[in-house]
């Protein structure tokens, strides 16, 4: 199947229960979803990050929905301004990235939406699974990478890179200890798998990612 999702949208697909829809460990995927956007838009050349700093390289669109939507936002947050630190873009968009991201891979067809109503009063959306075949084919490159030490192309390597910073060890491979897994996807993180810039981006995402995580896990407890 011939479908290319966007890394949020990989890492939605992973967190999401193919039966119920539910998102799983939803505090710690907010905050990679919304680091996944920015990896896809440093990728796509349309913002840089450097020192921490986010700057808006391009605002040409993409030609994905989900990444110009966010070119307009970034745009609109650094009116007036060169650079703002990447914490503060994650801290500001983490919770708002996940309907977006949802809404993109129903149409796209992979998952339903599903509504039910909590004790029979509150309306709450669930996504279950439509098409399993991209996320077997997902499941597939982390297999390859991680548990047979394949060498990762570089969008596997920076989605790899995001699921280690926020620990969704677990939701990457739920058959196996995250203590198996870990070392073998902080060597990917860590590797020359792709242009300094863009290592070092990823560097100061994963900070921020780290700490995002840390924040909303404690905010949850």
């Amino acid at each position: 199947m011939g479908i290319t999702i966007t890394l949020a949208e990989e890492i939605m697909l992973l967190s999401l229960d193919d039966e119920s829809g539910v998102v799983r460990q939803r505090q710690s995927v907010a905050p990679a979803l919304a680091g996944a956007i920015l990896l896809e838009l440093v990728l796509a050349e349309r913002v840089s990050i450097s020192g921490k700093h986010l700057e808006l390289r391009s605002t040409e669109p993409t030609g994905e929905p989900l990444l110009d939507g966010r070119i307009r936002l970034i745009e609109t947050w650094l009116r007036g301004l060169s650079r703002r630190r990447v914490s503060q873009w994650l801290s500001k968009d983490y919770m708002k990235a996940v309907a977006p991201v949802l809404e993109r891979l129903g149409e796209r067809g992979l998952v339903a939406q599903r509504e039910h109503k909590v004790l029979g009063m509150f309306p709450q959306r669930r996504y279950p699974e439509a098409d399993g075949r991209v996320e077997r084919a997902l499941r597939e490159r982390l297999t390859a990478a991680v548990l047979e030490r394949a060498e990762p192309d570089e969008r596997t390597a920076g989605l790899i890179a995001l699921l280690h910073a926020a620990k969704l060890h677990r939701l990457a491979f739920p058959h196996h200890r995250p203590g198996s897994v870990s070392p073998r996807m902080a060597e990917i993180a860590d590797g020359q798998w792709a242009a300094d810039s863009v290592r070092k981006a990823i560097r100061d995402m994963q900070a921020a990612v780290v700490a995002m995580t840390v924040v909303t896990a404690a905010a949850a407890g």
